[in-house]
């Protein structure tokens, strides 16, 4: 067993250090050149197995999207109703020049679930959970020849979630090359324990591993470099690593006038470690890292760099829609962008660890993120899930987990669990303290907190013990229970004057199970689905936002997601944000609550055939204080909204603002109007009387063509980089028909359809294919292209005009790859 030796050294700046030859270490993707099958061929693990019939692939992969959704599938509406079961992969690779005496690694992102792995017929281990990413070195059973990795996946046991997992190796899969001196895997720990505006400390803590059998001595030298690449700080160490063991070597480095990461402003320092052993350069790694200070307050929420920030948070499951499991980064990149778009500024990643680049995405794009680790602990919640591995494996799982992420700026909170069973049992302290122990032990810069749904609940509240452990105490649907509907968490604020609280889950404002707009199925009555929904979710936002003691909320669910179903449904559907990433009328509540831009949308649709006449109530989403609502030139009407509503100032009766008569304590406005085709339109006005914005819907004619558009003009040829064309049925004048549902047909030149899907969740076609219905006259294609140039979709409606989309591709910037040898 190594041990380790502890070094420090306090603030120090060396200059004029003479470079040492170039670090060794390689990081090589292995996603290339998988061959996969589906079913458990014995004998698959071993080198001379015959493959050669396999399906060809490159990873990431998620065999259960490709499936077509039934009713009788193991994993049931959990899974989306999509098929599960085990699968092989291999590869067979030879090893690049250079990496003779040194160490490799196989190291995996995420493999849904029981992955074993061997190297050349050796097993080089099991890892349970679906979520973590791990690392096996591969050292001592690697050949000079061809080399063949085996991965048997099996996610047969069912059902094992409660949402839609994907099977197979669904993230990156890497090999490392290492110096036998070198630093260790997630070795590195950055933080900043001390930050002003004139200057900031960064602690760094670094293990560095010694695999050789002589004593090793040397240096650690680690460079600070801004957002441009230019060194702001550096410090060398040295360190003393014995034979088979680590040396830990803890750092401090000083930044003047540091530029603050925030969620206006996500700037991102590297810091470049490098093992350092005379004039030879071992080891280096890069780690990115923001200067920045959190604190959460019992009287006023969460602060950010000593500011309050309301956490304006939703929750999102791990698949990207029609691409299930196997993200990739640029489907994660837009769908962040639609969010930051409504004004989300916070994330919690339900109910698992996230993909790596999801986390550098929130990194970059400046969203605060609750990390969370487990849905079951000990009591299990489906036949099949984590409580049967929790007491095996929910040690290393944590501790890889906080490890690996424990860098990223963007992450906030820690969450231990969601819902957890044992939150009402007198067992459960004692579990729960084991993981905050794990938790402090890891990370002692960050609280820690657990999403509870039976906090004030009948028949099983959670225990006073329980909840009093927590750093914060996290409420799922704190307005679920009795006069907490309208009281949320006040009586625990009087009883409880020191917890820090945060909403961890709770109502969106949609009550859709998709897209779609319904007056019910008699023409004869109005009887609408969307104009309730957001009453629930209006009077939680109108507390929290006025309650700076709650740190805020995380809105159940940001975007509809996979699972969680009931037939004939194969997902969830409250999501202001539909499955393929494109808003729904909810969106513009958010948006219009959330950011400070002019919002005014309307909805429903207005193309409702056979109903003249019939009273439509009309939504208006505006941060304007006044709307007036046309149909067909005619007024019918101003009305107007205020939040947060201004008391008198000054004296009596008089105001600091114009003063609004407002018309309604909901947080939009309506109208109930007799329908008749043609344009509705809405003018917004500020408080002064001035037009803010402007909306309209108007009836569509009848199908004339097919419209695309590109997310952006220029792709790369990087697998993570994919475009999303949207593709509309429009009438002559260009208006989208949303009782289009006809079949587009595709046809792409220089890439390839990765997926196609329209937002209907009830729609039961594969995602992997040249053709999809419209549903309410859209859907998305995602496309990838197959080299530099030029990379164009067509579609054709039968009877309508073609539409068409070129984008220009240029050359990527794909990390370097192990080929197949074969």
């Amino acid at each position: 067993m190594r041990t380790s030796a502890l070094l420090a050294i306090g603030l120090v700046t060396l200059t004029l250090t003479p470079q040492p030859a170039s670090a060794q270490r390689q990081r090589l993707s292995m996603d290339p050149g998988w061959r996969f099958t589906l079913g458990d061929p014995a004998g698959a693990e071993r080198p001379a197995f015959d493959d050669h019939a396999w399906r060809r692939l490159d990873l990431p992969h998620d065999w259960s999207v490709e499936g077509t959704p039934r009713q009788d599938a193991p994993g049931g509406g959990r899974a989306g109703y999509l098929p599960t079961g085990t699968g092989w992969y291999r590869k067979a690779f030879r090893l690049p020049a250079g990496a003779a005496r040194h160490q490799v690694w196989l190291e995996f992102d995420g493999v849904y679930m029981n992955s074993d792995v061997w190297i050349n017929g050796f097993h080089l281990g099991r890892r349970p959970y679906g979520y973590s990413s791990f690392a096996y070195d591969a050292t001592s059973h690697l050949v000079s020849g061809v080399n063949v990795v085996a991965v048997r996946v099996d996610n047969s046991a069912q059902p094992n979630s409660r949402w839609y997992s994907g099977s197979g190796i669904y993230r990156h899969t890497w090999l490392t090359i290492v110096d036998p001196l070198h630093v260790a895997h997630w070795g590195v720990s950055v933080t900043t324990p001390r930050v002003d505006s004139a200057s900031a400390d960064v602690a760094a803590r670094i293990s560095v591993e010694n695999v050789s059998d002589a004593v090793r001595t040397g240096v650690v030298r680690s460079v600070a470099l801004d957002g441009a690449g230019r060194e702001v700080a550096r410090v060398e160490t040295p360190f003393s690593a014995p034979a088979g063991q680590t040396a830990v070597v803890e750092q401090r480095l000083r930044v003047e006038a540091p530029r603050l990461w925030s969620v206006e402003s996500p700037h991102l320092y590297t810091l470049r470690s490098e093992v350092v052993e005379g004039q030879r350069s071992a080891d280096a790694v890069t780690t990115p890292f923001g200067i920045r200070t959190i604190a959460y307050d019992r009287d006023r929420g969460f602060l950010l760099n000593g500011v309050r920030v309301k956490l304006k948070g939703v929750n999102l499951h791990h698949d990207g829609g029609a691409v299930g499991a196997a993200v990739p980064e640029r489907v994660w990149e837009r769908r962040l962008e639609v969010l930051k778009a409504m004004g989300t500024n916070a994330i919690r990643t339900s109910h698992n660890p996230p993909a790596p680049e999801f986390l550098d995405l929130c990194d970059r794009m400046g969203f605060l993120v609750m990390a969370e680790a487990f849905d079951e602990w000990t009591s299990g919640k489906v036949p099949e899930g984590y409580h049967r591995y929790f007491a095996e494996w929910s040690e290393r799982d944590l501790t890889d987990f906080i490890h690996r992420d424990r860098n990223h700026p963007s992450i906030v909170l820690w969450s231990a669990g969601n819902e957890i069973g044992e939150q009402d049992t007198p067992e459960g302290v004692p579990v729960l303290r084991r993981l905050l122990d794990i938790f402090h032990r890891e990370d002692p810069t960050r609280p820690v907190t657990t999403g509870n749904d039976h906090i004030a609940a009948d028949g099983g509240r959670a225990t006073l013990a329980f909840l009093n452990a927590l750093d914060l105490v996290g409420y799922n649907y704190v307005d679920r229970w009795h006069e907490r509907r309208e009281l949320f968490a006040e009586q625990d604020r009087h009883d409880h004057p020191d917890w820090r609280m945060i909403g961890t889950e709770s109502v969106s404002a949609s009550d859709e199970f998709g897209r779609g707009y319904s007056l019910g199925n008699d023409s004869t009555v109005v009887r609408p689905n969307y104009t309730t929904g957001m009453l629930r979710a209006e009077r939680l936002w109108k507390w929290v936002a006025t309650h700076d003691y709650f740190a805020g909320d995380f809105m159940w669910t940001g975007i509809d997601y996979l699972g969680e179903s009931m037939w004939p449904s194969k997902g969830f559907g409250s999501a202001p944000v539909d499955i393929t990433g494109l808003p729904k009328a909810t969106f513009y509540l958010y948006q219009s609550l959330w950011t400070d831009r002019p919002v005014l949308h309307l909805a429903p649709h207005w193309n409702w055939p056979g109903r003249r006449g019939q009273l439509i109530p009309v939504i208006a989403y505006t941060n304007c204080n006044s709307v007036e609502l046309f149909l067909n030139g005619r007024s019918l009407g101003e009305k107007r909204l205020e939040f947060p509503a201004q008391g008198t100032s000054g004296g009596w009766n008089s105001y600091a603002q114009p003063y609004v008569a407002a018309s309604t304590d909901d947080l939009h406005l309506t109208w109930d109007v007799p329908y008749e085709p043609g344009v509705l339109r809405a003018v917004g006005k500020r408080r002064d009387g001035t037009v803010a914005c402007q909306a309209e819907v108007r009836t569509a004619g009848a199908p004339a063509a097919i419209r695309l558009a590109a997310d952006r003009d220029t792709i790369t040829t990087d697998p993570g980089d994919v475009a999303h064309v949207t593709f509309e049925v429009v009438d002559s004048a260009g208006t989208v028909v949303p009782s289009a549902s006809d079949l587009v047909r595709f046809i792409v030149t220089g890439g390839a359809i990765v997926a196609l899907d329209n937002a209907d969740l009830r729609d039961h076609d594969p995602y992997q294919a040249d053709r999809r219905h419209a549903y309410e006259g859209r859907g998305l294609a995602i496309l990838r292209a197959a080299q530099p140039g030029r990379l164009r979709l067509a579609a054709s409606v039968e009877g309508l005009r073609e539409g068409s989309v070129e984008i220009v591709v240029r050359p990527g910037a794909a990390p370097a790859a192990i080929p197949a040898a074969r």
